[in-house]
């Protein structure tokens, strides 16, 4: 018997037949396979595989033909899965890196990410917050600026006046309204030190606002106490035992945001009582009566 050495017409694999059914198959134009599970597969019109996207793995049933056309060998159950996968493959290609770490700009949530905004509801908020345009005349914004000093003792900050846009197109900036109403303009928000009420030294008029908070409210605190072993970490208040920053810049400045993340860390390793502040809780409109409980009540 004659035998002759060939290849499988779909695994590729190489096999011997009798000379007279490969002359017959070879004059008739017939396929030739190696085995009959070769010969079923070959008929068959569809495959069956998890989803492409790793985070969904739902088994998607696609033609064999679809399959072989894809780029990379994968098929995705719905076209919010597709987008997903082959968007991170566009910013791999693009040089983004989709891993580096983040901090939100908004909540100072530390992310992964390319975006400035950990979540889609922070850029809601966020868009939220900012003051609407109203109609308001010189005279209106002049009086408001005057009422907000009697009653808090100080000139409003820009974040905190919901008529800010309008302010600025009244006067031309913001220095020029709070001449208008009478008073001398607030230093740079995070560049000049500040005298509280009770003679405590601030590095920011924020930082003042919270100690003047706590003075009001009879909150006996401390200012600027020595994390643990450390020489030039400090928190900014102790109250209660309650240690309390204010994250100003929070996601502004990369070297600020690696000092939080140092801070962050000896805090945990010490299991420190511990409540952080962001501008969001002081402006446009302060939130700091909601935690008084808290500081007069540590856990």
């Amino acid at each position: 018997m004659n035998l002759v050495k060939q290849k499988c017409a779909f695994c590729g694999k190489e096999f011997l037949r009798e000379n007279g059914r490969y002359n017959e198959a070879k004059k008739f134009g017939w396929k030739q396979y190696c085995s009959l599970k070769c010969q079923y597969e070959m008929k068959v019109t569809q495959v069956k595989m998890e989803c492409g996207n790793h985070i969904c793995s739902k088994m998607v049933v696609r033609l064999k033909s679809q399959y072989e056309k894809s780029k990379f060998g994968r098929v995705f159950c719905s076209t919010s899965c597709a987008a997903t996968v082959n968007n991170t493959i566009t910013k791999i290609k693009s040089g983004k890196n989709i891993n580096k770490e983040k901090i939100c700009p908004f909540c100072s949530k530390i992310f992964l990410g390319i975006k400035k905004y950990c979540s889609v509801k922070c850029y809601a908020d966020f868009v939220r917050s900012k003051p609407r345009v109203i109609k308001i005349s010189k005279e209106q914004i002049i009086k408001e600026i005057q009422n907000f000093y009697q009653e808090n003792d100080r000139i409003p900050v820009k974040r905190e006046y919901s008529h800010y846009n309008a302010t600025r197109d009244r006067f031309g900036n913001w220095n020029n309204a709070i001449a208008a109403a009478g008073f001398k303009p607030n230093p740079v928000l995070y560049a000049e030190k500040q005298v509280a009420k009770d003679g405590h030294k601030c590095d920011s008029l924020a930082e003042m606002i919270i100690d003047d908070w706590m003075f009001k409210n009879k909150i006996e605190h401390e200012r600027e106490v020595f994390y643990p072993n450390s020489k030039k970490l400090k928190v900014d208040f102790v109250a209660n035992g309650q240690w309390i920053e204010f994250f100003g810049l929070a996601g502004e400045v990369k070297g600020y945001n690696d000092v939080i993340k140092r801070k962050l860390a000896i805090i945990k390793k010490h299991k420190i009582p511990f409540m952080a502040l962001y501008p969001k809780d002081i402006f446009p409109i302060s939130r700091l009566d909601k935690i008084i409980n808290v500081i007069q009540n540590p856990a």
